[in-house]
């Protein structure tokens, strides 16, 4: 019953914003490197999320719901999507793997990386352009975010599969009140699911991704409050810190108000989202992502 008024809510959704909402491709029709089993748990996807053609501008960005490394929260995933297709962005929105079902890194890693370059090499059928994709996520989605653009590889181009033969780089980020660090101002929840309760100090260092950014990171869009108590504001002041010393451009938006998890702080069709949503769109487009 609730499966069901789920999809009915998302139907009603996309209908409402002219979405077209695809199935959940599986990231790789044989099974996942590392996966545990053959449940639904076990198999990472993405769902697309098409705007109305005549509305679409060609960019593109993987959503990554966050939820702790625990679960994966809707309204960071299903909400943004619709909220991108209705300013004519493609949006796929990533199930990665969990901590709480056994994951650990580099699984969600490995996900994440993989959606990038199933998205790149699928373009064409989803009429994109393959250099403008980027990705986006929120507090444990955002540390999976900012994990991929500063772990990124180019791809293999000798792969017998075609899509290991794209680039895993994003072309820009969105990071929404994301976890960055494993260090003193962590989610200790995130590094657990992520890590385990006594990971390695040099694996620690390694998912501190303030301590991983180059000249080479993408450009990124950075929100956070100064009420968050779940994940403090430091998280993205580091991040911020880190891109500005390596050259790399961005944006950064502190909001005095809300609480961690606030994603657009609105329903579809999105009237009153939260002024992040506006500040963003103004970026995306200084990026060549909007119209």
């Amino acid at each position: 019953m609730r499966t069901s008024f789920a999809l009915a809510v998302l139907l009603s959704s996309s209908i409402l914003l002219g979405a077209e909402v695809k199935d959940p491709i599986p990231l790789w029709p044989n099974g996942a490197p590392g996966a545990l089993g053959k449940e639904d748990k076990d198999i990472p996807t993405i769902t697309p999320y098409l705007p109305e053609p005549d509305t679409a501008t060609g960019g593109a960005l993987v959503v990554c719901p966050g939820g702790g490394y625990g679960g994966l929260a809707q309204h960071e995933g299903r909400d943004y999507a619709l909220w991108l297709n209705q300013h004519g962005l493609t949006a796929f929105v990533l199930k990665y793997r969990l901590g709480s079902n056994g994951y650990r890194h580099p699984a969600m890693l490995n996900d994440a990386a993989r959606a990038m370059r199933l998205v790149r090499a699928q373009a064409g059928e989803w009429k994109i352009d393959p250099k403008r994709v980027g990705i986006m996520g929120s507090s444990a989605g955002g540390h999976l975010t900012s994990t991929l653009l500063t772990h990124f590889d180019a791809g293999k181009p000798d792969a017998d599969d075609p899509v290991e033969r794209q680039s895993s780089r994003p072309d820009l980020g969105i990071l929404c009140y994301p976890v960055i660090t494993m260090g003193e101002h962590t989610h200790q929840g995130s590094k657990n699911n992520l890590l385990g309760k006594e990971p390695a100090p040099a694996l620690v260092k390694l998912l501190s991704n303030e301590l991983q950014v180059t000249g080479e990171t993408p450009p990124c869009f950075l929100f956070h409050t100064d009420e968050d108590t779940a994940v403090p504001v430091e998280n993205s002041l580091m991040f911020a810190e880190a891109l500005r010393k390596a050259g790399v451009p961005f944006d950064l938006h502190v909001y005095q108000k809300g609480r961690h998890g606030i994603g657009l702080a609105d329903k579809p069709p999105f009237e009153h989202a939260h002024p992040w949503a506006g500040d963003c769109l103004f970026w995306l487009k200084a990026q060549g992502f909007l119209k």
